[in-house]
């Protein structure tokens, strides 16, 4: 089983497409959303082939949070049936996976409370 995956999704918008990203990393469910676009999608869709503008997200995350990365993506896409695809990062830099890790799972607080010392 492999720990690290990618998972794609294609949206009509950039503002979709960043709103995705957005939720994503801001969940810890992502430690990066790269929103690459426009490209051209040509694809069958209920009997015929369209032939449409979209953005697409690569999410580079761990396995174990694909359920939580897809129903994510369900609530804000706006298609009927999404694209939602993961793939299994074979291999990467041992310093930028222990940065996937580092960057997902519970999410942490963004502040520290007023009585810690804040890092210089």
């Amino acid at each position: 089983m492999t720990e690290f995956i990618q998972v794609t999704t294609s949206i009509d918008s950039k503002d979709g497409a960043q709103k995705i990203a957005q939720m994503l990393v801001e969940r810890r469910l992502a430690a990066c959303v790269h929103v690459a676009g426009p490209v051209t999608s040509t694809y069958w869709w209920q009997g015929k082939i369209e032939v449409e503008e979209e953005w697409t997200c690569a999410a580079k995350t761990r396995e174990e949070l694909y359920e939580e990365v897809e129903k994510i993506i369900r609530e804000v896409h706006p298609y009927g049936e999404p694209e939602i695809v993961a793939l299994p990062i074979a291999k990467g830099s041992k310093s930028y996976l222990d940065w996937i890790t580092a960057e997902t799972g519970p999410a942490i607080k963004l502040s520290l409370p007023a009585t810690q010392d804040r890092p210089t």
